[in-house]
C-alpha cells in the first residue's frame, strides 16, 4: 500500500498465537520500523498478517480517489471515498448504510484532512437539490472555506438579520448555536418521519422516489427531502462542562441529547452525523454515543486505552500517523491511508461552486 506493506505468514503446528503476538516489538527492531501490527488472525485466511511501515511513503492525492473508476462509477446514495487500502484501491463507504461516523485521533494526526476528504467526495457526487450540510466548528477555522456555499449546500437557521449575518454565521461556531441548530434538526427529522407516515413510506428514498412520480402533491404539504449531514469538529470541545457554571452543563447536555437523538432516528429520514474528537475519553464518547455510532475511524492515538475506547481494539496506537488509519464498521478492521486535500484544494473547489448559479435563498432548517 502507499503506507504499510503486509506480510501474510502461517504459524507451524503448534505456535501459539499469542506468542507471536508479543513480538511487535522485537519485529519492529529487526526491522527498524517505526511501528509494526499483528493481525492474528485476518479475518477468512487462516494466516497471521503483520502490517510494515514502508521506508518511503506515498501521498494519496485526493485527484487520484476523485478520477478513479470506483467513485466515477459508484452507485452509493451518499458516497465517501476515504483513500487507499494496503492493496492500493480506493476504498469507499456509503453514509447512508454507515449511518453515523465517529472521527477520533490525537492532535496532527490528520484528522481535520479526512473530514475535509469526505466532504469533498460528497461535494463531489451530489447536486445541492439533494444534500445539504451542517457544519459545527468550536475550533472556528476548519470549515471557514465552506461559507461561501450558503446559496448551494449548506443548511442554516433562519435567524439572521442581513444576507451577511447570514453568511458569517454559516458555519456555526458557539456551543449556543450548535444547540439551536442541533435542536432544529431535530425538529426537522420530527416533521420528516410526520410527512412518511402521511405518504406511508419508510425512508427518505422512498418518499423522494414518490415525490417524483407525482404520487405527492405539494399542495398536501409534501416537498422533496434533501439528505442533511451535520459534520461536528471538536465534539469534546462542545461538551466540556467539568468545572464550569450550571448553565453550560445545561447546554452541554443538551448538545450531546439532541446527538444522539438524531443519531437514534435520523437515518431513515436522510439525517446523518460525523462526529470527530482528538480527546476519546470515556466521559466524552459515552456508551451511548458509541451504541449510536456503530462504524468508527481512529487516526493515531498515543495510548492503548484511547484505541480502546474508540475501536473497542487496539491497534490504533500502533499506527503511524499523517493519514495513517484504521476504519471500523462492527466486523473487521480496514487500514487506509487517507487521502490528501490542501486548504488551497479546498478553496479552489469552494470558488469553483460558488461562482455557479445557486438558489435565491439558502436551505433553511426549523
Amino acid at each position: 500500500g502507499p503506507t504499510i506493506t503486509l506480510y501474510e505468514i502461517t504459524p507451524a503446528e503448534g505456535i501459539r498465537i499469542t506468542k507471536i503476538r508479543g513480538l511487535e516489538a522485537d519485529i519492529a527492531l529487526r526491522l527498524s520500523a517505526l511501528g509494526v501490527r499483528i493481525i492474528a488472525p485476518i479475518p477468512g485466511k487462516g494466516t497471521i498478517g503483520i502490517e510494515v511501515p514502508n521506508k518511503k511513503r506515498h501521498n494519496v492525492s485526493m485527484e487520484s480517489i476523485l478520477n478513479s473508476k470506483k467513485f466515477q462509477e459508484t452507485k452509493y446514495d451518499l458516497p465517501i471515498a476515504l483513500g487507499k487500502t494496503i492493496t492500493n484501491e480506493v476504498f469507499m463507504a456509503d453514509l447512508t448504510k454507515i449511518p453515523h461516523l465517529l472521527v477520533a485521533g490525537a492532535t496532527g494526526q490528520g484528522k481535520s484532512v479526512g473530514l475535509n476528504v469526505l466532504i469533498t467526495s460528497l461535494l463531489y457526487s451530489k447536486h445541492p437539490s439533494e444534500l445539504k450540510l451542517v457544519f459545527v466548528d468550536p475550533k472556528m477555522v476548519e470549515f471557514s472555506a465552506y461559507a461561501k456555499l450558503l446559496h448551494h449546500y449548506l443548511a442554516v437557521l433562519p435567524t439572521a438579520a442581513s444576507e451577511s449575518e447570514e453568511m458569517s454565521n454559516a458555519i456555526v461556531k458557539k456551543a449556543a448555536d450548535a444547540d439551536a441548530i442541533l435542536k432544529s434538526l431535530c425538529i426537522e427529522m420530527d416533521a420528516r418521519y410526520e410527512l412518511m407516515s402521511k405518504a406511508e413510506v419508510s425512508k427518505i428514498t422512498l418518499y423522494n422516489d414518490k415525490y417524483r412520480d407525482r404520487h405527492l402533491l405539494p399542495t398536501e404539504g409534501h416537498h422533496f427531502l434533501p439528505y442533511i449531514v451535520t459534520v461536528i469538529d471538536e465534539y469534546a470541545d462542545l461538551v466540556m462542562s467539568s468545572g464550569a457554571g450550571g448553565e453550560d452543563k445545561k447546554l452541554a447536555n443538551s448538545i450531546s441529547k439532541s446527538i444522539i437523538r438524531l443519531a437514534q432516528k435520523g437515518r431513515a429520514a436522510g439525517i446523518h452525523i460525523v462526529l470527530a474528537t482528538q480527546r476519546p475519553t470515556v466521559d466524552i464518547i459515552t456508551g451511548l454515543i458509541k451504541a449510536n455510532f456503530p462504524t468508527r475511524i481512529a487516526f493515531r492515538v498515543f495510548s492503548r486505552t484511547d484505541s480502546q475506547t474508540i475501536l473497542d481494539k487496539t491497534g490504533a496506537e500502533t499506527l503511524i500517523g499523517r493519514g495513517d488509519m484504521i476504519y471500523y464498521a462492527g466486523a473487521e478492521l480496514v487500514r487506509v491511508q487517507c487521502a490528501l486535500i490542501e486548504s488551497g484544494e479546498i478553496s479552489a473547489i469552494t470558488r469553483e461552486i460558488a461562482s455557479q448559479t445557486g438558489y435565491k435563498k439558502s436551505y433553511n432548517v426549523p
